[in-house]
C-alpha cells in the first residue's frame, strides 16, 4: 500500500518541508555522488550512525562488511554528530525517493499545524528519537544507520494525531493489477506502524535487520505522537474541516 496524495489542502506554502527535501537531495548528489560506489560507501561509513561506535561497545578498528567487498571500520570516539548527519544520508535512489515522497505527502500538513521553526525542531527531534530507539535495540551493532525515515516517521505519527480522518489515497497491487483505494489516515498509518513493529520484533537478534532500521521507524512514530501537542498550534488545525470522514465510496481502479 503506497500513498500518493491526501485531500487536505495546505494553508500556506510548506517552505521547511521543501527545504528538507532539497537538503536531502543535495547531500545525495554532492556528498554521496548520487549513489556512485566510492562516495556512497565513504559517506555511509564516515557520516552514518554506527550504534556500536556511539555506545562504545565495539572496539575501534573493528571492521564490518557492507557487501560487495566493502566494509566500515569503527573509529575511536562517540561521534555524536552522526546522530544528525545520518538523517540526511541515503543508501540508494529508491531509498531517497521513497523517503522524500512520504515527507512530501505528510510533511506539508504537519508543518501547516506548527510555526516553521517549530516544525524544523520537531522534525530533527523526531529523528534523534528514532536514532535513539535503533541504538537501544542494537547497541553493539556495527551496521551504519542512514536515512530520513526516522524523522519522517515522527511526521507520520504527528499526522495521525492531527488529521486522523483525512482521506488518503494509496496504490494497492492486486496480482498483476494496480488499483487505488481511499482510506482514513488513521487506518493507513496504524497499518504501516503495525508492520514496522512486527518487523522490528522479528528482527531481534539480527544486527542488520535486513538493512531496515525498523526500531527507528517505531521510535520516530511514537515520538511524533507524544511530541506533536507540544509543537502544534490548535488554531492552525481548528480552521480545517478535518473531523468528518465521509466514505462516499472506495475508489477502486
Amino acid at each position: 500500500m503506497f500513498p500518493y496524495r491526501d485531500e487536505l489542502q495546505t494553508l500556506r506554502r510548506p517552505y521547511v518541508t521543501m527545504a528538507l527535501i532539497a537538503a536531502n537531495v543535495a547531500v545525495w548528489v554532492l556528498v554521496q555522488g548520487a549513489g556512485a560506489p566510492q562516495p556512497l560507501m565513504e559517506s555511509v561509513c564516515d557520516l552514518g550512525l554506527i550504534p556500536g561506535e556511539l555506545t562504545g561497545l565495539v572496539a575501534p578498528g573493528t571492521s564490518f562488511p557492507l557487501g560487495e567487498g566493502s566494509a566500515c571500520v569503527v573509529e575511536a570516539g562517540r561521534h555524536v554528530s552522526h546522530l544528525f548527519t545520518s538523517m540526511f544520508l541515503h543508501g540508494s535512489w529508491v531509498h531517497l525517493l521513497g523517503n522524500m515522497w512520504f515527507l512530501w505527502i505528510f510533511g506539508d500538513n504537519v508543518e501547516d499545524a506548527m510555526t516553521r521553526p517549530r516544525f524544523l525542531a520537531f522534525y530533527l527531534l523526531g529523528g534523534l528519537a528514532a536514532a535513539a530507539a535503533q541504538v537501544a535495540a542494537s547497541p553493539s551493532s556495527g551496521v551504519p544507520m542512514v536515512g530520513a525515515s526516522g524523522a519522517i516517521s515522527a511526521v507520520m505519527g504527528a499526522y495521525l494525531i492531527l488529521y486522523p480522518r483525512v482521506r488518503v489515497y494509496a496504490l494497492v497491487p492486486l496480482g498483476i493489477f494496480l488499483t487505488s483505494i481511499a482510506l482514513p489516515a488513521w487506518s493507513m498509518l496504524l497499518y504501516w506502524a503495525g508492520l514496522q513493529l512486527l518487523s522490528g520484533v522479528a528482527s531481534v537478534g539480527d544486527a542488520a535487520g535486513d538493512g531496515v532500521a525498523f526500531w527507528a521507524h517505531v521510535g520516530g512514530f511514537t515520538a511524533g505522537i507524544l511530541l506533536v501537542r507540544a509543537f502544534g498550534r490548535t488554531d492552525r488545525v481548528d480552521v480545517r474541516d478535518v473531523e468528518r470522514w465521509r466514505p462516499k465510496r472506495l475508489l477502486w481502479g
